[in-house]
């Protein structure tokens, strides 16, 4: 089975009893069962978890060095001969001197032992009373459990097809954090064992920290600290297990939970691999300071994803955010299209305005950018064009907005103007082909760009992110403006948008237009409308779903995802929203339609960036127009095995 780079890890964080070593390698061994049995790959324990970390001026007690070595070796003995990579925390003595150290174990075996780096000396943590600080002079080789492995904090462990490096709880917290260094390497994955207190607020700085780590190596994390068990003599654990993965938390335990807790999700490599090659500041370096530990991966037979896949990977999710989030992409567009303006001279703006949710989005970013610059809103001029789709819907929902909004309202039939360019062009109006629809967007246009030189006003553009994708815009049609101000914004971000700014209006008659909009098919009404008045031609229909297009547009661009992996994401994504058959379909066409249309992106008008996906020629998106889209193709007629 294809796994499509995804290496499934896990945070364990079991109960244990201080000084116990046989009671606390039982529980490992539990756990490591258990992680087992929902096939992770590596399961990382925290920091000295065979002895608990509170043993304070125990450790200088050969007895519980001794205990702590032996329990390791049954560990080892007991039956847990797997291909789970287990990390364990233990103190371990190297050359007379005793070092606080991640034991990496796996099929019986020890691959390496990491030592600390940095150990803490403030605080409650004295942790240099008892253990020697890592450094080059140690880095080498060490007897362990009757076995001669490396040894020191120069090691990297390198399976199939990824590779992880360790770092041990304050390693994180300084200035220059080893994990850094092991990223620059090559490592995929950082594991942590940590054994964090926990005081007032440090919860959410340490979540921060993690995920800005992991974000700054673009990379996967994995963080284990201790837990339930530990000596509360001075201060009290909570069992933190976090795993992110470039600035995204993935997964997180239950603070203060009085039992074991595995936390287990899934860190995609392959798209980590592919960060590090778009972005050129990340350069590789160091690599000779690092010994590299090679082990066969686990062969995971079924790969079930944990981790939490978006179907609207455009859209927030994070509630909490919402507000703030469409705030801050308003913002942007009103810089981008506030600076035009300035630059220009100009103090209007044109736009058509349908009724359809593009151009009420382009209308709410100029109302907002004439509002900041302290324009009269009347400088907007707003032309609705009916013709022969219109229903009567949108074109009272386009003429309301306006006159709530208090823009300038330009009504413009295109039908005479239509018809005679028809007998221009000879061709016979009662065949609705494709002429029949582009003449009628190609002479909105045309008025548009006219008025536009008449009142020395820039065209403002609203077609979508979306539609350039798919290039469902008529070639210097709706296709060309001025400033194309939602030229980076999906579909599905736009709704999300005008469904922001409707709860958000004070009045009535705006936010029930808005309503209404949000309620309408989506549809270009080239078309004439069906015997009721409705629409006849909607867009879903032809090309499909939008929100399926949109996560096909963002693995695509945003990850380089091959075609199979995005539909394997797609899947667990929409949860049977769509049948596999159906998926597929809308993927040929998207792919297809990305890559025929291409020609229409090379020359698009200029518009704000505004997420991490753009399809601009000047920046984001450099694409020949005459692409074969072949390969991607076969690939997904291909069956995953």
């Amino acid at each position: 089975m294809k796994h499509f780079g995804f290496v499934k890890v896990a945070a364990a964080v079991p109960a244990l009893k201080v000084a116990d070593t046989a009671y606390n390698a039982k529980a490992i061994a539990d756990m490591t069962e258990q992680a087992a049995q929902k096939n992770v790959q590596i399961v990382c324990f925290p920091e000295l978890c065979i002895t608990g970390y509170t043993c304070g001026d125990l450790f200088h007690q050969q007895t519980l060095i001794n205990e702590a070595e032996a329990s390791v070796s049954e560990l080892l003995e007991s039956g847990y001969a797997r291909d789970i990579v287990f990390i364990v925390g233990a103190p371990v003595n190297v050359a007379g001197k005793l070092f606080n150290a991640a034991v990496v174990c796996q099929s019986g075996k020890i691959l390496g032992i990491s030592a600390k780096t940095f150990l803490p000396n403030h605080g409650e943590f004295y942790e240099k009373r008892w253990f020697w600080q890592a450094s080059k002079a140690f880095n080498g080789m060490a007897t362990y459990c009757g076995k001669t492995v490396p040894f020191g904090n120069d090691l990297l462990y390198a399976g199939n097809d990824f590779t992880f490096g360790i770092e041990l709880c304050e390693d994180l917290w300084v200035a220059v954090p080893p994990s850094s260094g092991m990223a620059l390497a090559g490592a995929h994955i950082i594991c942590n064992l940590s054994a964090s207190n926990e005081l007032i607020g440090k919860n959410n700085y340490l979540k921060t920290l993690i995920c800005q780590q992991s974000a700054r190596c673009m990379a996967g994390y994995v963080y284990a600290s201790a837990g339930w068990g530990e000596s509360t003599t001075d201060v009290v654990f909570a069992g933190n297990g976090i795993i992110c993965e470039n600035g995204t938390m993935l997964a997180q335990s239950e603070r203060f939970l009085m039992k074991p807790q595995l936390i287990v999700s899934e860190i995609d490599t392959e798209r980590l691999a592919h960060d590090r090659k778009r972005i050129s500041s990340f350069e590789p370096e160091h690599t000779g300071a690092y010994r590299t530990v090679n082990f066969a991966t686990t062969v995971v037979e079924h790969l079930d994803l944990s981790r939490p896949v978006n179907p609207q990977p455009f859209v927030p999710s994070d509630r909490q955010q919402y507000h703030e989030r469409c705030e801050e992409i308003f913002s942007i567009q009103t810089g981008g299209l506030a600076k035009r303006l300035a630059h220009t001279g100009c103090r209007k703006v044109v736009l058509g305005i349908s009724g359809g949710l593009d151009s009420t989005l382009a209308l709410l970013a100029c109302v907002h950018t004439f509002d900041k610059l302290e324009f009269p809103r009347s400088n907007i001029i707003g032309v609705t064009m009916p013709g022969y789709g219109t229903t009567g819907r949108t074109y009272h929902n386009a003429l309301n907005l306006m006159k709530a909004l208090g823009t300038t309202i330009r009504e413009i039939s295109i039908k005479a103007a239509c018809e005679l360019h028809f007998g221009d062009i000879d061709h016979n109006p009662a065949v609705h082909d494709v002429t029949y629809e582009n003449v009628q967007a190609r002479e909105r246009t045309q008025i548009l760009m006219d008025i536009s030189n008449m009142e020395n006003a820039p065209v403002v553009g609203t077609g979508d992110l979306s539609e350039l994708a798919l290039g469902w815009a008529t070639y210097n049609g709706d296709h060309m403006s001025m400033y194309g101000i939602n030229s980076s914004i999906p579909k599905t971000l736009v709704r999300y948008l005008v469904q922001w700014f409707a709860e958000t209006q004070p009045d009535e008659t705006v936010r029930a237009t808005l309503a209404d909009i949000l309620d309408t098919p989506v549809s270009p009404e080239l078309l004439p409308a069906g015997n009721k008045g409705d629409i006849a031609q909607k867009t879903e229909d032809i090309i499909g779903p939008y929100e399926l297009h949109d996560f096909f547009l963002y693995h695509t661009i945003r990850f380089g995802c091959t075609p199979q992996k995005i539909l394997f994401l797609a899947q667990h994504a929409f949860g049977g929203k769509y049948p596999n058959h159906e998926i597929r379909r809308w993927m040929r066409v998207f792919y297809h339609r990305f890559f025929s249309q291409q020609f229409k992106r090379s020359c698009m008008p200029d518009g704000p960036k505004i997420g991490s996906v753009n399809l601009s020629p000047r920046g984001d998106w450099r694409m020949p127009s005459d692409a074969e889209a072949g390969i991607w193709l076969r690939e997904l007629a291909e069956e995953c095995e």
